[in-house]
C-alpha cells in the first residue's frame, strides 16, 4: 500500500473511531454540569467546587441548593421541585412507617450512590445521633430519582443528575460532607402558628432554631445532640464526643454577624416557588427547576 492509500485508510479508521465515540453515553453520575448551570454559577459569583448546602421542604415540595461564595456566606443557586415524597408532615419514627425523615443530616461522599436502582441517589444518613437517641428506626432513606418514594424524597431523573453533579463537584473541591436539612415546611412564624396544634410542634420548634440560624447568618449551624434533642450553633468539644442521651455540657456559642444582603440579592425563602401543584403519592409528574436570585 502506498503512502497516499495508507493516509486515506487511517483517516477512514479515525472517522469510524470518532463516530463510535460520539455514540458513547456517560454514566449518569459522570454527566457534567450543563452549560446553562455553569453560566448561572458564573452569574451568581459561585465556583462549582465550593461547598454546597441543601434544604428540603415537605409541604412546599421543594429542594433548595445553596453555594458558598467568596464572602464566606451561602447564597441561593436553585430551587428544585420534589417530584414525590411519602408519608405526612412529621419525622420518621420507625421502620415501615413510610415517613420521609425530618432533621439535620450530613452526607459524606461515601453516602453517594451512583449505582442506585432509582437512577442516582444519596443517603441522608438516617438514623442520625438524634434519631438513635430517640429510638427511631429505619434505613436507606434517600434523595433519589425515578419520581417515586416509600420514605424518601424523589426527584425526576434529570434533576437528580444535576443535584448529584453539583454535589460531586463540591466533593472534588474538598468538601467533607454536605449538610442536608429536612423540614416539614418553611419554618416562618406564620407557618409555625398554623401548625401549632400538630403532634410534632415541640420537635419542630427545635428544627426552627436551625432554620432561623441559617436565615439570619446564611451559614449552616453546627448541630450537636444531647438530652435527646438538637442543640444548634455550638462549639463542639475537641474530641467531638457528646452523649446524645446525656446531659448537655456547657457549650460555647460562637457569635456570628447577621448576613446583610446586597440590593441585588434576593431571599429565596421570601419568594416561594410557584410552579403549579407538586406531586404527592399517586400523582407523579415531571417538573423542572426554577432559579431564584
Amino acid at each position: 500500500m502506498n503512502v497516499r492509500l495508507l493516509k486515506i485508510a487511517l483517516a477512514a479508521l479515525l472517522g469510524v473511531l470518532i463516530a463510535g465515540c460520539a455514540k458513547i453515553e456517560l454514566a449518569p453520575h459522570l454527566v457534567p454540569l450543563s452549560k446553562e448551570t455553569m453560566m448561572l454559577l458564573g452569574k451568581k459569583g459561585m465556583d462549582p467546587d465550593k461547598p454546597l448546602f441543601i434544604r428540603l421542604f415537605k409541604e412546599e415540595s421543594e429542594l433548595e441548593v445553596w453555594k458558598l461564595r467568596s464572602d464566606g456566606r451561602y447564597h441561593h443557586l436553585k430551587t428544585y421541585p420534589i417530584c414525590n415524597w411519602s408519608g405526612d408532615l412529621g419525622p420518621k419514627v420507625k421502620q415501615g412507617d413510610k415517613q420521609a425523615p425530618e432533621g439535620f443530616y450530613s452526607v459524606p461522599r461515601t453516602m453517594m450512590n451512583p449505582n442506585s436502582q432509582f437512577h442516582l441517589a444519596f443517603n441522608l444518613g438516617f438514623p442520625n445521633a438524634y434519631d438513635r437517641a430517640n429510638k427511631r428506626t429505619g434505613d436507606f432513606l434517600m434523595v433519589h430519582g425515578k419520581c417515586k418514594s416509600a420514605g424518601c424524597y424523589a426527584m425526576t431523573d434529570a434533576l437528580i443528575e444535576e443535584i448529584y453533579a453539583l454535589s460531586r463537584e463540591s466533593f472534588i473541591g474538598g468538601q467533607d460532607a454536605i449538610p442536608v436539612h429536612a423540614f416539614p415546611f418553611r419554618m416562618t412564624d406564620a407557618n409555625m402558628e398554623r401548625h401549632k396544634t400538630k403532634e410534632w410542634i415541640g420537635f419542630w420548634k427545635g428544627l426552627k432554631e436551625g432554620y432561623d440560624y441559617f436565615e439570619t447568618t446564611r451559614l449552616p449551624p453546627t448541630v450537636a445532640v444531647c438530652e435527646k434533642k438538637y442543640v444548634v450553633n455550638v462549639k463542639l468539644p475537641a474530641n467531638g464526643r457528646i452523649n446524645p442521651e446525656g446531659q448537655c455540657p456547657s457549650f460555647e456559642r460562637p457569635v456570628v454577624a447577621p448576613f446583610v444582603p446586597k440590593p441585588s440579592d434576593k431571599d429565596a425563602s421570601a419568594a416561594p416557588l410557584k410552579s403549579g401543584p407538586m406531586s404527592r403519592p399517586g400523582n407523579l409528574m415531571s417538573l423542572g427547576a426554577t432559579e431564584l436570585n
